[in-house]
């Protein structure tokens, strides 16, 4: 186990419903568990049938649980999976010394597609992350899932990414023992190669 650089150490995974964010929080929390720390998760939702908002609280700690919530103003990573729900979760729970893992692929929401609102530029909202985080690190997790094959990798393509920044004590051999025991044998393959591709490809954003 890897001493945290802060007791709790808060994550929030943050994206919207379909993107697979409350199982990446249970692989992440049964990983972090695997390497001796205590976790407590909290999720809230929104309409996430049709796309709302759905964020996960992790709590690390190397000894005793905390309330399932962060407070506001107390995230130390953010995990986004979808841009402009990462720039909404900053706003509340971000500070200066927070980082983030950023989807740069954005989902369009109902309203946008039906042409009653617009979304912004993806650069801007980039732009905007970097600004609120000390660092920021950033890939395409959903291209990559869609030539898997799938989108719905997405998610361990991010937790792939999240391994290889080495901001928490996980590997691919600690996913791979959580995931036996998590996920369908005959996905095995493919979440293993997704997980790869994801510390393949992640780049940290320069400042």
């Amino acid at each position: 186990m890897i001493y945290l650089p802060k007791d709790p150490f808060n994550v929030i995974i943050g994206g919207v419903g379909g993107q697979g964010n409350v199982l990446a929080s249970q692989i992440l929390g049964e990983m972090l568990v695997f390497q001796g720390y205590v976790i407590t998760i909290g999720e809230t939702y929104g309409a996430s049938q049709r796309g709302g908002s759905v964020m996960s609280h992790l709590r690390v700690s190397e000894r005793e649980p905390f309330s399932p919530l962060i407070p506001e103003g107390q995230a130390d990573l953010l995990i986004a999976l979808e841009p402009v729900e990462g720039l909404r979760i900053l706003g509340p729970y971000g500070n200066p010394k927070i980082m983030t893992l950023l989807n740069t692929r954005p989902i369009h929401p109902i309203d946008v597609i039906s042409g009653n609102a617009t979304y912004p530029e993806v650069s801007r909202v980039i732009a905007k992350i970097q600004e609120l985080s000390r660092r920021v690190w950033t890939l395409n997790a959903t291209e990559i899932a869609l030539e898997m094959g799938d989108p719905i990798f997405a998610n361990i393509v991010m937790l792939g990414a999240l391994s290889a920044i080495k901001v928490l004590s996980i590997d691919r051999q600690v996913f791979e023992s959580v995931i036996r025991d998590l996920l369908p044998s005959r996905t095995m393959d493919e979440n293993l190669r997704a997980f790869e591709r994801g510390g393949e490809v992640v780049e940290e954003f320069p400042r």
